[in-house]
């Protein structure tokens, strides 16, 4: 009999939680991949998964945990924490070293009333349409917010990555879009389109004398990391700004 996974989103932002069971093993690995993916394209605080009714089959399905942890951390740089894992599932986890950046939880309820109850650090999200003055509209928006948030000094580089990042939906997704900025530990600063297109962004190496083609180059050199998030609906392109970049 194959085997089956459920997952099922809690709403509420800024906390992503999903109540999964089921097994997990090789086969239903990518399943869970899929719904956490559409939670972290919301950019939560943390990330909850709700395993009381969850068997891990083998320990080929723990893979598909260490994944999850990766891509949280690397973006939106988010903790991920199992609750209410039983001893089985704690004694798998615990003879997996890829998994060792899971945090855990006793009780899923108490565990989401605490995360929701935290500061919700600060954060600008707006929708675009794909149309070429979506590229003045973002401008304004960073330049305004960086300096309320005293962030001046990057500005410059700011509101250029962040017109590329909407051109390039402009040009190429040509999908409405959403556009989230918000200030990082460090000094840094994170931007993100999310837009409706499965088509993946490629930088491409333009000539000189090329009339397109170097706005994701641009990206990649201004920022400390950017990346590519794919979801059933779409995709979510995502930057790390250093704080003094230019």
């Amino acid at each position: 009999m194959p085997s089956q996974l459920v997952c099922r989103p809690e709403r509420g932002f800024p906390v992503a939680a999903l109540r999964v069971s089921g097994t997990l093993d090789q086969v239903t690995g990518d399943a869970l991949q899929q719904a956490v993916r559409l939670r972290l394209a919301d950019q939560p605080t943390v990330l909850l998964l709700d395993v009381t009714g969850l068997r891990i089959g083998d320990s080929l399905g723990l893979t598909a945990l260490s994944a999850i942890v990766c891509e949280a951390g690397e973006w939106p740089d988010v903790p991920v924490v199992l609750c209410g894992a039983g001893p089985r599932t704690m004694a798998m986890i615990a003879d997996a070293p890829e998994c060792s950046g899971l945090g855990f939880a006793g009780d899923f309820k108490g565990a989401l009333a605490h995360a929701r109850a935290q500061t919700v650090p600060p954060r600008i999200r707006v929708r675009l349409r794909p149309v070429p003055d979506a590229c003045r509209q973002v401008r304004h928006l960073v330049a305004h917010a960086c300096a309320t948030w005293q962030r001046a000094e990057v500005i410059p580089a700011a509101t250029l990555i962040a017109t590329e990042l909407v051109a390039n939906v402009v040009r190429h997704a040509r999908t409405s879009m959403e556009f989230t900025l918000r200030p990082l530990s460090g000094g840094r600063l994170g931007m993100t389109v999310r837009d409706r297109s499965r088509r993946m962004p490629k930088p491409t190496d333009a000539g000189l004398s090329d009339p397109g083609g170097r706005g994701l180059r641009l990206v990649r050199d201004l920022t400390d990391a950017w990346g590519v998030l794919p979801v059933t609906d779409g995709k979510v392109v995502w930057t790390r700004m250093r704080a003094g970049t230019l």
